[in-house]
């Protein structure tokens, strides 16, 4: 059973749309039980990193962290890779699972001279896909994909993809069975349902 974690936070219905649509058995959650007793755990999410406090005041955070250590799989899609990471300048205050180090930075308002518009909103393509992701897993290196923010997760040795705007970010980031996807798979076509596939089969 995947659990897929509820902090009111958006994209739930399409992501569990689209894991039925894969033949996974899903159950919507708040409790940290739930989590614990899961064989994998999604945390989708779109907008404010503000809205990640809910994990930790649910006790959420804890029992990701405790299913984590003990192996299970674990996937964040958007804000969810960002709370993988130490926090976000968007709300200094709330902590990330820290998980990954660095912190989640907005977009630069220029970039070599030119002025960079964010969000950076729609599809752009995976660079520099590492061989040994289990994550993505017949994705094509410059495989297109969909994307919607305004902050983004730095380059770090678990990156698993890297995509190009305003300067290289964190497209996938993956270290044993931790993982994550700032793009939305949801709505990535063929390519997005390969990577829900592959987290699925394993």
């Amino acid at each position: 059973m995947i659990a897929v974690i509820d902090y009111k936070a958006g994209n739930l219905t399409s992501v569990v749309k689209a894991l039925t649509y894969l033949g996974a058995e899903t159950q919507v959650t708040q409790d940290p039980k739930v989590v614990r007793s899961a064989s994998k755990v999604v945390l989708p999410g779109v907008g404010h990193f503000q809205a990640t406090q809910l994990l930790t005041d649910l006790g959420l955070t804890e029992a990701v962290r405790e299913s984590v250590a003990k192996g299970t799989w674990f996937l964040g899609v958007c804000v969810g890779l960002q709370w993988l990471f130490e926090g976000s300048t968007e709300a200094p205050d709330v902590a990330g699972l820290g998980h990954f180090a660095g912190m989640c930075e907005r977009f630069p308002a220029s970039f070599e001279g030119s002025e960079l518009k964010s969000p950076h909103v729609g599809w752009n393509s995976l660079e520099d896909v590492r061989q040994d992701s289990k994550l993505l897993r017949g994705v094509q290196v410059r495989g297109f994909v969909y994307y919607t923010h305004s902050w983004r997760a730095p380059v770090v040795n678990s990156t698993a993809a890297v995509t190009s705007y305003g300067g290289p970010f964190t497209g996938a980031v993956e270290r044993d069975n931790v993982m994550g996807v700032q793009f939305h798979p949801e709505k990535s076509s063929s390519v997005g349902l390969q990577v829900l596939k592959n987290f699925v089969e394993l």
